[in-house]
């Protein structure tokens, strides 16, 4: 490396761990030194206001909006996100240059050992729509409280008792060495739970190439999928969507399901396609729609 490539991030004890491990793959990739790249934490708005949901002040774009200006800025070369919180369109000149193999993709269930174990009229504690639609559909009685807060302060508010439950990704806990915590659920997961995304500037292409070393192919390919699956239901942060691809072959199974937010009512589907296949989530999508009851396909803006 004739220069030192700055990896942008959020400053969350999570976030820093998946900049290392980005800077850790593309340094075994590229045989480089530690000094070949600095990791600069970016505050984000998200970070900052965490008394509200994300819906009511800006939606998923508080988590990128702060790195996208220093990407286009120049301050940084490329950043590094939980896909799960990049809102489904990005600015046309930012690219995603690389998604790292996949982790565990369930929630895990904590402060109780399953769904039904809950006690009656269980405070659950959450900031995700899909998370509180899919407890409210298997638990009609229990109430949503706003839980918001990297894992150690939703799990400080769980000890402190202001919930009796909250849901975590398995992914986000095992990466911070906290896998003995909570128990695995079987829900379908938020699209592109467990991917962590490697953005750059789509004009840059000497930093895209260096960042392809580390993309692997089926992560990105099921993680594209389940977001053009967002994109053409017309989903936002409010929208409750459960999404999973696999591949399987030379096919993609997608699994999806789309839901109120009171979780009342719900439809599901899965869809089988070509890899190469781009129209595949978006029919899908259009299945999901035309079975949803009104009510339910009122939510969505395709």
């Amino acid at each position: 490396m004739t220069r030192t490539l700055r990896l942008g991030t959020r400053g969350s004890p999570l976030a820093l761990w998946q900049a290392n491990m980005v800077a850790a793959a593309l340094r075994a990739a590229h045989d480089w030194n530690e000094a070949a790249i600095e990791i600069v934490p970016i505050r984000t708005t998200g970070d900052r206001v965490q008394d509200r949901a994300l819906a009511d002040i800006g939606g998923k774009a508080l988590w990128t909006k702060e790195l996208d200006r220093a990407l286009l800025a120049g301050d940084i070369d490329f950043a590094v996100h939980s896909m799960k919180d990049v809102e489904t369109i990005r600015p046309a000149e930012i690219v995603i240059a690389a998604m790292p193999p996949r982790a565990d993709t369930r929630d895990r269930l904590i402060g109780a050992d399953s769904i039904a174990a809950l006690p009656q009229n269980a405070r659950v504690g959450t900031s995700s729509p899909r998370r509180a639609a899919q407890i409210r559909r298997a638990r009609p009685d229990a109430q949503i409280l706003l839980f918001r807060g990297n894992v150690d302060t939703r799990l400080r508010k769980l000890a402190e008792g202001e919930a009796d439950a909250t849901l975590l990704a398995a992914a986000g806990l095992d990466r911070l060495g906290r896998g003995d915590i909570g128990t695995p659920l079987d829900f379908l997961p938020a699209p592109a739970q467990g991917a962590v995304g490697v953005e750059a500037r789509a004009g840059d292409a000497a930093t895209r190439a260096l960042l392809a070393a580390i993309d692997d192919a089926a992560t990105s390919r099921c993680v594209l999928a389940e977001r053009a699956l967002l994109a053409a239901l017309g989903a936002d942060c409010r929208s409750p969507v459960a999404a999973l691809a696999c591949v399987e072959g030379d096919a993609i199974l997608l699994r999806a399901e789309i839901l109120s937010e009171d979780g009342a009512l719900w439809e599901s589907g899965e869809a089988r396609f070509a890899i190469a296949d781009a129209a595949g989530p978006a029919a899908l999508a259009r299945t999901l729609l035309d079975r949803a009851p009104p009510p339910l396909r009122a939510l969505f803006a395709a």
